[in-house]
């Protein structure tokens, strides 16, 4: 008996160990696109993440598994950080628990305001937003415009202008909730936002937007010389619902993901890990002389 007992509990076990091994052969076969240089800038991007649910905790998972391998110090929020009453609970299970883990590595957080999150969140201290509805903040070579697109006032207007004006970094990145070009079937490009930040963005050289809002991810085509990422589906998804059309260089609606991002030099490394650890876009933009 104890022998036949022996028979059926081996195999079971080869099963389970077998499993185990080819996940992880699984993970380690997707690799790094971006080129993880020991000088250079590396962050993640999220959008539309705080919702409380599996898939987001595993989003998160995966964001702790690749920073073990590529050791961003910093995410960049998109908006829409925390869905529904947003009360110290929601703060807890909707965003330090998931990321635990990246912020005891301490990885830092600087969030945007989407249209769900109240504008008192920016006095929550791990949102970095230092009680400001938009701020600015430098990272080597690169500097960080963040965007309130839910009231985009005439004294935000003036401040944009200015920021924009006096920054001397080689790479400016504007990020806020609201795509100004996006194919997503819901919500899609906001033009009204178009129309008065694109002319702002063009003229003082920004060179990459990051926005949520729509729950896709999409890498549009450049427009006047300038990168756009819709990247809302850290934690909601709204699955096929990318409508592709010209401006679509490439996208993503069947699974939540996130982005890694590396700036190199003259160079914005950046790939798109989705829920599974799957690569679905990976690529590089190079910072060329503006007119």
């Amino acid at each position: 008996m104890v022998s036949r007992a022996c028979d059926v509990r081996i195999p079971r076990l080869l099963i389970v160990v077998g499993l185990v091994s080819a996940l992880a052969v699984e993970f380690r076969a997707q690799d790094l696109s971006v080129p993880n240089r020991s000088d250079s800038v590396k962050f993640a991007a999220i959008g539309d993440n705080g919702t409380g649910d599996q898939p987001q905790y595993d989003v998160a998972n995966q964001m702790d598994l690749w920073h073990r391998r590529f050791p961003f110090d910093m995410v960049i929020m998109l908006g829409d950080n925390l869905y529904g009453r947003q009360r110290p609970a929601d703060f807890v299970t909707k965003f330090e628990r998931p990321y635990k883990p990246l912020l005891a590595a301490g990885v830092k957080f600087y969030a945007s305001l989407g249209n769900h999150d109240k504008t008192s969140n920016n006095t929550y201290e791990p949102f970095n937003m230092g009680g400001q509805r938009y701020y600015s903040f430098a990272r080597s070579n690169a500097r960080f415009f963040v965007l309130d697109s839910n009231y985009l006032d005439p004294a935000q207007l003036a401040w944009i202008r200015r920021v924009l004006g006096d920054s001397k970094e080689a790479w400016k990145i504007a990020y806020f909730h609201h795509p100004l070009y996006s194919d997503g079937g819901r919500h899609g490009s906001e033009v009204d936002l178009r129309v008065r930040l694109e002319p702002l963005f063009v003229n003082y050289g920004v060179n990459v937007v990051y926005s949520g809002h729509d729950h896709i991810y999409e890498r549009v085509k450049p427009q006047k010389g300038i990168y756009y990422f819709v990247a809302g589906s850290a934690g909601e998804l709204r699955q096929g619902d990318l409508k592709r059309s010209s401006l679509t260089a490439a996208g993503f609606d069947q699974d939540r993901s996130f982005m890694l991002n590396e700036i190199a030099g003259d160079d914005l490394f950046f790939q798109v890990i989705s829920r599974t650890g799957q690569t679905v876009d990976q690529g590089v933009i190079h910072r060329g002389a503006r007119p």
